[in-house]
């Protein structure tokens, strides 16, 4: 049976990549997405206020201090709000983040039967292993689908590097977790923690109060990946590098972030069938009167600001360096 699922996400200046992401995971079956933005310059807000008068999102302004942390703030905030309480079931997911269901119709629906049928009961959450996705050797940015542009990616196993095996979690909403992570629910009644059903992506159970941010050891991916597309094109990085991290904020993402992230070891299309089956409604978001010009206007943005940041002296050394640890 069909169970109402809910994404909450954080972005600022992702215009050019919003329209993919949500019509991939809309082909995947999730009902709702909230979207807090904040500061934003391309237009990601317009974009998600226009999703919004559609229907197909909640836009949330996501108000921070200087020197505070967005992430954490969503996390905070996203427990409030009514479709986010409304749920059957919950994920944090970010937009450079897709999630590549390898079982049945490749929906969240089969994803969870297969899960508790392997399981042998009901599960209250389900955790993806990341696998990442490098640069696959594209210089500029263009206005192509992320899926289809970036097919280097890591191996399954050993993992590209202490960063590379990261999770992240679709959680029932049933009142067992009071807090929000970005890579899994928390704030389990203590005492309780062994009533928590916690499957990896095979259907394998494994203790909830052991599990931290990352993949443990044995852990199955049969059932599918989280492709995370955390680079993109080497253009496309300096605005990453330039807009700062919405979790670690004071933490550079310079040469040893593109080193942990740029992993180009195995071609994996595993991905596109999905996107297939998702570009009518890509197409047909495109179309729309409003987010058409919407998503020219960021992606032009972003093309500008790419200029504007080649322009700046004390980047030189960096991009240099980028070109020459491209792959």
């Amino acid at each position: 049976m069909s169970q109402a699922i809910t994404v909450f996400t954080t972005m600022k200046n992702e215009g050019p990549y919003m329209l993919e992401w949500v019509a991939f995971h809309k082909a995947l079956g999730i009902d709702h997405f909230v979207i807090f933005t904040n500061d934003c310059e391309d237009g990601t807000d317009d974009i998600a206020r226009r999703l919004q008068e559609l229907g197909i999102a909640t836009h949330v302004p996501n108000e921070v201090k200087e020197g505070g942390n967005p992430q954490h703030q969503m996390l905070r905030r996203a427990r409030r709000q009514a479709k986010v309480k409304a749920a059957d079931w919950l994920l944090c997911l970010d937009v450079d983040e897709f999630w590549n269901i390898r079982h049945g119709d490749n929906s969240f629906d089969a994803l969870i039967t297969e899960v508790e049928h392997r399981a042998g009961q009901p599960v209250d959450a389900i955790s993806f292993a990341w696998k990442l996705f490098g640069s696959s050797g594209n210089l500029s940015f263009e206005d192509r689908p992320v899926t289809e542009t970036f097919s280097m990616g890591d191996q399954e196993f050993p993992y590209h590097s202490s960063r590379a095996s990261g999770l992240k979690t679709l959680f029932r909403n049933n009142g067992k977790f009071t807090r929000f992570g970005p890579h899994r629910p928390k704030g389990v009644e203590e005492g309780k923690e062994a009533e928590i059903a916690w499957s990896d992506a095979g259907g394998k159970l494994f203790p909830s109060e052991k599990v931290g941010w990352r993949a443990w050891r044995g852990f199955d991916h049969s059932l599918g990946r989280l492709h995370h597309y955390s680079v993109r094109s080497l253009d496309g990085f300096l605005i990453k590098r330039d807009r700062g991290r919405t979790n670690h904020i004071k933490v550079d993402q310079g040469q040893s972030y593109w080193q942990d992230m740029n992993a180009n070891k195995e071609t994996d299309q595993t991905i596109l069938p999905t996107a297939r089956r998702a570009a009518p409604l890509l197409d047909e978001l495109k179309a729309d009167e409003v987010l058409g010009p919407l998503h020219t206007q960021a992606c032009d943005w972003h093309r500008a600001k790419i200029a504007e940041i080649k322009m700046r002296p004390d980047w030189v050394d960096f991009r240099v360096w980028l070109v020459d640890n491209l792959v």
